[in-house]
């Protein structure tokens, strides 16, 4: 059982379950739009994925404690390193325009982790843009809604159009609703200073905003030229799993109920439009 729970952490904490979800996410985007699988850019953004949050989590760990790190930590390091081999070899695979997008989203991504601002910027000792009052939440959803969404639309040739505006605003809608279970369990970790959601207007306008933020989710899919019944029965599924996630959530769950089974929830909504 020890074991089990071992290889559970490892898999979460390597990132390899948010990867999973953003790879569902990009195919539900393909699925939506009649595009035929992806393998190169749903693999590249598994693998990216996998670098970018793990360089995101522990590069001040490493660049601090290089010397001792924790036997998990060279574990994950050398197999961050393998996903980015990975990555790369995705990445020539992908249309010239997809590397134009790649470089704007790795670029908000090693911001995201890298010091670049002067310290009268923030408003506690860090120095990382994750840090920034209130600007994590809108940075992931960010970039999430650009490599789930118009990544994989570029890559497939397809035009900028009306429902592919809409499709990455619901996505960026979709992720910040998924967050927000995230920041109210996490609100005994976190510092004042950052400004989360949960901690300027409270846990119940939080999840009252949650439910509003699903219900735009959801009603948006009427504002596309092409309304298909089957996605809007999936989506209205997926909105009222994600709507139960964000009621139940407080800081008592365990970090299982966000970090496994919340984040499972792409997959989820892959799933349920594969069937």
């Amino acid at each position: 059982m020890k074991v089990l729970k071992q290889l559970l952490d490892f898999y979460i904490n390597s990132s390899v379950h948010v990867a999973l979800a953003v790879y569902a996410l990009s195919w539900v985007t393909l699925k939506k739009f009649d595009i035929n699988y992806d393998s190169s850019v749903l693999w590249f953004n598994f693998y990216a994925t996998i670098t970018g949050y793990n360089f995101v989590k522990y590069f001040g760990i490493a660049k601090w404690h290089h010397r001792s790190l924790a036997s998990w930590l060279r574990v994950t390091q050398v197999f961050s390193l393998g996903c980015f081999i990975l990555m790369c070899y995705y990445a020539l695979q992908l249309a010239e325009e997809s590397l134009v997008l790649i470089a704007i989203f790795g670029g908000v991504t090693f911001l995201y982790a890298i010091p670049f601002l002067p310290k009268k910027w923030y408003l506690d000792a860090q120095q990382n843009l994750r840090d920034i009052s209130g600007l994590k939440v809108y940075i992931i959803a960010l970039v999430w809604s650009g490599v789930t969404v118009i990544l994989p639309l570029v890559n497939n040739e397809v035009g900028f159009s009306e429902d592919v505006i809409v499709s990455v605003l619901q996505v960026f809608i979709f992720v910040i609703a998924l967050m927000l279970p995230f920041e109210i369990i996490d609100l005994r970790y976190d510092s004042l200073k950052l400004a989360t959601i949960p901690q300027k207007i409270g846990v119940k306008r939080t999840k009252l905003l949650g439910l509003v933020l699903l219900l735009i989710f959801y009603l948006s899919e009427f504002f596309k030229d092409t309304i298909q019944t089957d996605y809007l029965i999936t989506q209205l599924i997926v909105c009222l799993v994600l709507g139960i996630f964000i009621l139940f959530a407080n800081q008592n769950r365990t970090k299982y109920y966000t970090s496994f089974w919340l984040e499972a929830l792409p997959v989820f909504w892959l799933v349920l439009m594969l069937i």
